[in-house]
């Protein structure tokens, strides 16, 4: 496949199911916050997850202005509570809003303020189905073991980013090679089935084996 060919089956994915107002909206506001923000074709593979597993229990770390978490609230099922973890009140505020606009009762959500490494020891044990990681890279290895141990059987973890540092395989900085090593643990670990998705900037996913 040319790269011609490959950008072009790429713009095609992410276009294939459009932003509506909501995602939209919440965009512009990532863009003034300076927050990244999924693009269509990650976050709908993040609704596909949630609504295959019939998630009625998901982390996600890293909220931000909501965009992604919107994605996992569509495909949940309908009592189905989101847990989303920032450092960032803003972004909490912000994503609030963004949930709000799309219709979600605040009972769906559940947002947490704090550091993840210091939250995800707290929750409980085997009661997840579904873990999404798009934060600091670096951390990316430690999030990997504390998500893991929250999954029920056939539960999933994904982490968003992992191919980004790809493009130069000379860049060392921490972040390049925690995403590294934590391709290298999920392929690995005999607990998990692993893939990596060529979606956004690429999404690394794993279910614990039943």
């Amino acid at each position: 496949m040319t790269s011609e060919t490959h950008a072009g089956v790429t713009d095609f994915a992410a276009s294939y199911l459009p932003d509506d107002d909501v995602l939209l909206t919440a965009r512009l506001r990532a863009e003034d916050l300076g927050c990244g923000a999924l693009d269509a074709a990650a976050g709908a593979t993040l609704c596909f997850l949630a609504a295959s597993l019939r998630a009625r229990a998901v982390v996600e770390i890293g909220t931000g202005t909501g965009i992604s978490g919107l994605y996992l609230l569509r495909g949940m099922a309908p009592e189905g509570v989101l847990t989303s973890i920032d450092l960032e009140p803003e972004y909490h505020r912000v994503a609030r809003k963004t949930f709000a606009e799309a219709g979600f009762p605040p009972g769906r959500t559940r947002l947490i303020m704090g550091r993840a490494l210091d939250v995800l020891p707290r929750l409980t044990s085997g009661g997840y189905d579904l873990v999404f990681v798009d934060a600091a890279r670096a951390e990316y290895p430690s999030y990997y073991e504390h998500g893991v141990h929250l999954l029920r059987p056939g539960g999933v973890i994904a982490f968003h980013g992992v191919l980004a540092p790809r493009a130069d395989p000379a860049r060392r900085d921490p972040g390049v090679l925690a995403a590294r090593e934590l391709a290298r643990a999920l392929r690995e670990d005999e607990r998990l089935v692993p893939a990596l998705l060529p979606v956004g900037a690429g999404l690394l996913v794993a279910a614990v084996r039943a």
